[in-house]
């Protein structure tokens, strides 16, 4: 497995911090877009799609601001998923900033399936 790197991804969201918060950290909330089941025991969500699942440990949050997850597959590595909400101060305009890693060679891909996500994401939310 080859070098992961970091990158960014912004999708403007006009929802409320809140509303979006529970869609970002709850497995009910999580389940509704990012994959088909979510379920959480403490601190350790487990994500399931179709036939393959992960698990991943929810290692911070700020209430209505962040989330960040470890999937608990990758713990040689200082890699992680974050959810972050960005109000714009000068148009109110609500953003989502998710922050990954990927390899260099999938990045493209990677963000093409987190464009996926969005568009589930965007549909629970009534946008």
């Amino acid at each position: 497995m080859g070098v992961k790197t970091l990158y960014n991804i912004e999708y403007i969201l006009n929802v409320s911090p809140k509303v979006l918060y529970n869609r970002i950290s709850t497995a009910g909330g999580l389940s509704e877009w990012f994959a088909d089941g979510v379920t959480a025991n403490g601190n350790i969500f487990k994500f399931r799609w179709e036939k393959v699942s992960e698990e991943a440990k929810l290692v911070s949050k700020k209430e209505n601001k962040c989330v960040r997850f470890q999937w608990l597959s990758n713990t040689k590595d200082e890699t992680y998923f974050e959810f972050k909400i960005n109000v714009e101060e000068l148009t109110g305009d609500v953003a989502l900033l998710i922050t990954d890693f990927a390899e260099e060679d999938e990045i493209d891909d990677a963000i093409s399936l987190w464009d996926l996500h969005i568009t589930d994401l965007k549909r629970a939310l009534g946008l």
